[in-house]
């Protein structure tokens, strides 16, 4: 592979490395174990570096996202994430290459097109699969790469196909997967963008003290520890060893890792340059301009991080205690009712009284069945029992009356039989 570039030919063709690429593609398609999937994705993807001119690594690259539009349908649920990996490292490797060549913007110019053509075109064969993970993988490896090189202008550079994609697009995906990837990303990482350039523009400020001390007073401490210790960045021996209480810097759990640096106020006016197009559909318009005011808002120092948490704290407070309001308030009055009817039943009767009147008239009124009923009660006071105890007596008197005369008319029969 190194050897064959340096032949007269000019080296391989566009279809010999497809057919190349082909098998490196069902080398890993046979691969089944994690670890040496990931070790034979870092061998196929640094082959890049094996070509010796510019030309020849772009059309390995242009192969192999043509390779992976072919043979993308076709790769089942169980293999998809060996080639999502295989995808972010061939990209990261063609990253490092620009980064080798000391980020020419002819040459970025070229890696963008091959990009945008291959995979964001209109007119490419990329399936949504590969155009969104390709979306969502593009600030991240360009940030492992280039973060702590690149400039502001660089990277508007590198955004600025994207932003021309988002407005031209019909695709509502790909206008999606652009916002989301890539500029609504550069809105969620400028808080942690900004907090790196101030803790550089401290550190610098910090050595150049450090400078002026030991200029005056000579070697300190810390240069005793710097002696003994080699120098590095943050994080390296060097800052292990200068650190006596060994507590780490940053709490790796808070970490984001590298964060590239943009100017707010240019993304913003190319976004706005593009939008406003009259050939930009409106459905990308309104998408945009959204964009557009969070970055202006950036601009200007206002960050959507700082109110957000607050009022959404406050609005979680008051929908607990709205959910906590409504889950007491029905045991609360039903308690309250419940007391309410305990104390009014307990001192008036009259309610349970009229019940086991009405009670023992239809139980009376059922028994009697068609015999003739003894004279109608008077309304009596409710809660009272004496029109009851009167019915009963009357009732009973009643019956007394016509035993007795029973009695007196056997008496006279048996007196008129005497004589």
């Amino acid at each position: 592979m190194a050897g064959r570039p340096r032949f007269s030919d000019g080296g391989f063709t566009h279809d010999e490395l497809l057919k190349v690429w082909k098998g490196l593609f069902y080398c890993m398609w046979m691969q089944d174990k994690p670890l040496l999937q990931e070790e034979l994705g870092r061998t196929i993807s640094q082959l890049i570096h094996a070509f010796q001119t510019t030309e020849a690594q772009h059309l390995f690259l242009q192969t192999f996202w043509q390779t992976m539009n072919r043979e993308w349908t076709g790769i089942d649920r169980l293999r998809l994430d060996k080639f999502y990996m295989l995808m972010r490292m061939v990209l990261n490797e063609s990253l490092k290459a620009l980064k080798t060549q000391g980020w020419e913007e002819r040459q970025i110019e070229q890696l963008l097109e091959l990009l945008t053509t291959e995979i964001l075109h209109p007119d490419s064969q990329a399936p949504s699969g590969v155009k969104s993970h390709f979306l969502e993988i593009f600030l991240e490896e360009l940030s492992k790469v280039g973060a702590a090189e690149l400039t502001a202008d660089q990277n508007l550079r590198f955004i600025d196909p994207f932003c021309t994609i988002a407005a031209r697009t019909k695709d509502s995906l790909v206008l999606h997967n652009i916002t989301r990837g890539i500029f609504e990303a550069i809105v969620e990482q400028a808080p942690f963008a900004i907090e790196d350039l101030l803790n550089e523009v401290d550190s610098q400020e910090e050595e150049e003290d450090d400078d002026d001390e030991d200029n005056e007073d000579g070697m300190s401490e810390d240069d005793e520890c710097k002696q003994d210790v080699p120098s590095g960045k943050p994080g390296s021996l060097r800052g292990a060893a200068c650190n006596p209480s060994n507590e780490p810097a940053e709490d790796g759990e808070d970490s984001v890792g590298p964060v590239l640096q943009f100017d707010y106020e240019a993304v913003a006016s190319r976004l706005f340059a593009v939008a406003s197009q009259q050939s930009t559909p409106s459905q990308n318009r309104k998408r945009l301009y959204k964009v557009i005011r969070k970055l202006q808002d950036l601009a200007e120092g206002l960050f959507p991080e700082d109110d957000v948490p607050e009022k959404a704290y406050r609005n979680l407070q008051e929908e607990g205690r709205d959910q906590r309001t409504k889950k007491r308030l029905p045991t609360s009055t039903s308690h309250k009712s419940g007391k309410g009817r305990k104390e009014d039943s307990c001192p008036d009767l009259s309610s349970g009284s009229e019940r086991m009147t009405k009670r023992r008239r239809r139980r009376r009124r059922r028994g009697s069945g068609a015999e003739p009923t003894g004279p109608q009660e008077q309304p009596g006071v409710p809660g009272q029992r004496g029109p009851r105890k009167k019915r009963r007596r009357s009732r009973a008197g009643a019956r007394v009356k016509v035993a007795g005369s029973q009695e007196l008319q056997t008496k006279q029969q048996l007196l008129q039989s005497r004589k």
